[in-house]
C-alpha cells in the first residue's frame, strides 16, 4: 500500500475523523501536561498536581456575531498554545481524548 501525504497534522485529521466542529466563537482545547518535577528535582505525584492551565487549540468555530449580525472571526487558530483560567471551559471527551470546549473570552492569551 502506498501512503498518502496529508496537509493535516494528527490531531486535525482526528477531529476530522469525529466530524466535530465547535459552534461561533467556542474552541476545543487539549491539555498540555506540566512538568512532574520541580525544579529542586522533586517528583510531583499526579494527586498532588493541578491541571495544567496550557494548552493547544484543535479546533475552532466559526466566529462571533456582532451587533449587526457580521460576522466577526476568532482571534486564535488551530495549533496555537494558550492560557486560560482554572475553570474555563466544559470537559468533554471526544474519540477518548479529554479535552476542554470553551469560549474564546475564556483565554488569556497566546503563547509564543
Amino acid at each position: 500500500m502506498e501512503e498518502q501525504f496529508s496537509p493535516f497534522s494528527f490531531e486535525e485529521e482526528n477531529m476530522a475523523k469525529s466530524k466535530f466542529r465547535p459552534l461561533h466563537d467556542r474552541v476545543v482545547v487539549r491539555r498540555v501536561e506540566s512538568e512532574s518535577k520541580t525544579a529542586g528535582g522533586i517528583i510531583i505525584p499526579d494527586t498532588a498536581k493541578e491541571k495544567p492551565q496550557e494548552g493547544e487549540i484543535i479546533a475552532v468555530g466559526s466566529g462571533a456575531r456582532d451587533e449587526s449580525g457580521k460576522l466577526v472571526p476568532l482571534d486564535v487558530k488551530a495549533g496555537d498554545r494558550i492560557l486560560f483560567g482554572k475553570w474555563s471551559g466544559t470537559e468533554v471527551k471526544l474519540n477518548g481524548e479529554d479535552l476542554l470546549i470553551m469560549k474564546e473570552s475564556d483565554i488569556m492569551g497566546i503563547i509564543g
